[in-house]
Parts: C-alpha cells; structure tokens; sequence
C-alpha cells in the first residue's frame, strides 16, 4: 500500500525545548535550520513565544526552509475546573497562530501539564489503579477536554487531539480508552505517541488498532526497556527516568516501528509522523540525533 500521503516532521523538545525543563536551548532559528537540513518537511511550534508569535514572520521563517507548521502541544490543567477557563484561553491563543501560520489541518495536541503532580510522576510506569482519578474528577476531566475542543473549533476550525503521556493523569492505556470513551468523537481525537504508550503499560500496535478512528496525530518515540527496568527497580520518577535516556532513538528501543508503520498504512493514516526525540541538554547533539532518526524512518520505508 502506498505511504505517500504520511509525512514526517519533527518537534523543538527534540532539541531541548520542553515544558517545564530548563537548560541550553538553540534559538529557533537554529532548530528550523538543522530540522530542515536533516530531512523533516514539517514542524510543531514548541512552547508558545519560543519560535514568532508574528504570523507573517513564522510564515516567512518556515516558507524560507519549506517546512510546513502542523500542531502544537499546550499544556493545560483538566482535572480542576478551576485550570479549565485558563487552558482553554491558552489553546485558542495557538490555535490561532496555527490555523494562520499552517492552515485548517493543522492540530492542537492537549496534554494535562506534566510532571507536576508529585504522585503521578513518582509512579510512572507502574501505576495502580488506585493512583488514578476519582469519578468527580474524571467527569471535570473529560468537561474541560470537550470544553477546550470546542473552543478551538468553534474559534478558529482546527481540530483538537489529547496526548496520553507519562507523569499525567492520563498514562496508561485504560486512562486513554476511558477518556476517548467521555469525550466528543466530533472535537477531540488522540495523538498516539508509542513511546509514552508502551511506558504507560501498554503495546503500542495493540494502541493503535484500539482507537483507530480517534487517531488524528502520530509521535514516533522509541523506549529503552533497560531503562525501563532500571526505573521500576530503583523507583525513578519520570523526570529522571526520561533524562536517563528512557526514550531513546528510534530503532535502538523495544517499540516495533516497521509493524507500526505498516499498520498506519492499512488504516489508510494521512496525517503527520512526529520525532520526539527529547534530547535535554547535556544528552548529546540534537541535529546528530534528528539526522539519524530521519535515517531510521527511511530505512523502514518511509
């Protein structure tokens, strides 16, 4: 089957731009530069302010390399209404940039602000049940999801995706099915990243036959399951676990990427691939790593 309508693109928090991490960050011109030169035809716009917020300036930087804008992550505080009113206000605010900058398929890709909920981030990778969400909260979870969603529709007619990812209340994948259960088919999709899938417990092909008509967004992550083992044995939390490599580069981990890809093609997928590297300071060259990515997603086909 064809895989010519895929396309790969990847991130800025694979040169360092990620929420809440400090370091040493190239400035976007440089992370536009070296993302064009190692083979991406497209970018998401990284944390709000770190590439233009000008529309005609943001245009004029990507159309200077040919890459396409596709999404961009915002982080937002669903499961206390009192962060709905703030992370909707902060998804429109993209949205906007988006849908001047990239156009009407571009995406929202919603996740609860990671890492800041002590418990969650001690136990990712091996939470119980009981370290979930209560009822109350999931009902308010799922209100501001939709509530978000619409808001960015109805605003500016991008659609809307929510990213499970380690460390947040969503993780693992019955907090994943459980949310796509609650929430407006209409509105929100979800962005399936293997990586965090197959961290959160769970078998990333299995994943994506499960919601494959909710999956708008796709991140290529790779998982180091040395690492892995190493932070269940010795109880890392999740910052530490990712800063020890527990996302690796693509191919060198335990996610079967070849079958993934095939299974993308025959669900007819014609969105966006995305690299996330998440290459923190201090974890070697970004532009080194992004060229050997882009090499791997090649040298199975794409």
């Amino acid at each position: 089957m064809s895989d010519t309508n895929i396309k790969v693109g990847n991130a800025p928090c694979s040169w360092g731009v990620i929420e809440n991490v400090e370091g040493e960050r190239g400035g976007y011109v440089q992370v536009l530069d070296e993302m064009a030169a190692t083979g991406y035809a497209g970018t998401e716009l990284g944390d709000w302010g770190f590439m233009p917020t000008d529309p005609e300036k943001l245009r004029a930087e990507l159309d200077a390399r040919k890459l396409k804008l596709l999404a961009s992550w915002v982080s937002v505080r669903l499961h206390d209404a009192s962060g709905h009113a703030a992370s909707e206000a902060d998804a429109v605010r993209t949205a906007r940039q988006l849908a001047e900058v990239g156009g009407p398929e571009n995406l929202i890709v919603l996740g609860n602000d990671p890492y800041v909920d002590p418990m969650r981030t001690l136990n990712a990778g091996r939470l119980t049940p009981e370290m979930g969400m209560s009822e109350a909260q999931w009902q308010v979870f799922a209100e501001g999801a939709d509530r978000v969603a619409q808001a960015v529709k109805r605003e500016t007619g991008l659609r809307t995706v929510m990213h499970h990812h380690i460390g947040t209340w969503i993780e693992t994948p019955e907090e994943t099915a459980r949310l796509l259960e609650m929430t407006d088919p209409g509105v929100l999709g979800l962005c399936f990243d293997t990586g965090h899938y197959t961290h959160g417990g769970g078998d990333p092909l299995t994943g994506l036959r499960r919601h494959a008509d909710r999956i708008w967004h796709v991140h290529f992550k790779d998982h180091n399951p040395a690492v892995a083992a190493q932070a269940k044995a010795e109880g890392w939390d999740a910052v530490t676990a990712v800063g020890k490599g527990l996302f690796c580069e693509l191919g060198k981990g335990d996610v079967d990427f070849p079958a993934i890809l095939a299974e993308l093609q025959r669900m007819n997928y014609g969105g966006w691939i995305v690299v996330e590297q998440d290459v923190l300071p201090g974890m070697g060259s970004p532009k080194e790593s992004a060229a050997r990515n882009r090499a791997y997603i090649r040298s199975i086909g794409l």
